[in-house]
């Protein structure tokens, strides 16, 4: 009797030490995969959060300029002043700290009421009362994680936002 106990130990011990570890490798894969998908979410959500940040700080540009102020640009004499300056000063105060990051390109463009067609806009000023003008910026970022940048061309993520509005009546 005492032999097949002991028999039954060795038995139940060499079994037991051939799943020793199994835990361990289970959870890795699990945990690799957990974490890569938290890492994903993560990181499209930071680029849709920088893509909605410059979005709004085009939008406030663009309504700082089209009330026809021009307080935001550095020019000391109120008199040459250029609202699209000033405009653009409003988008970079507005970004948050993104704009210094993204170094993104600012193009303004007006519509012309007739073809309905935006062209670039010729001098400065941002045009006249009732004018409609376009702020168009274009940006890139990088994703955090490279395994994400692997889905986007050259690794970055480029974007594009844009606000059309109708220049107010502000006297000039």
């Amino acid at each position: 009797m005492k032999r097949f106990v002991t028999r039954a130990r060795s038995e139940r011990r060499a079994a037991s030490s051939k799943h020793r570890g199994n835990a361990a490798v289970e959870f890795a894969i699990a945990a690799s995969l957990f974490f890569l998908l938290l890492f994903s979410v993560l990181d499209f959500s930071y680029l849709f959060w920088v893509n909605l940040t410059m979005q709004h700080a085009v939008r406030e540009g663009s309504r700082y300029a089209i009330t026809g102020q021009s307080g935001l640009d550095p020019e000391p004499d109120p008199l040459k002043r250029d609202r699209c300056i000033a405009a653009k000063a409003k988008i970079q105060q507005t970004a948050m700290g993104l704009y210094e990051k993204l170094s993104p390109t600012i193009v303004f463009k007006t519509v012309n009421s007739a073809t309905g067609v935006a062209t670039a806009l010729g001098g400065s000023s941002c045009y006249g009362a009732g004018q409609i003008i376009v702020i168009q910026l274009q940006a890139e970022t990088v994703p955090m994680s490279p395994l994400i940048r692997a889905f986007f061309p050259n690794g970055k993520y480029v974007f594009s936002v844009s606000s059309t509005m109708r220049n107010e009546a502000f006297g000039t």
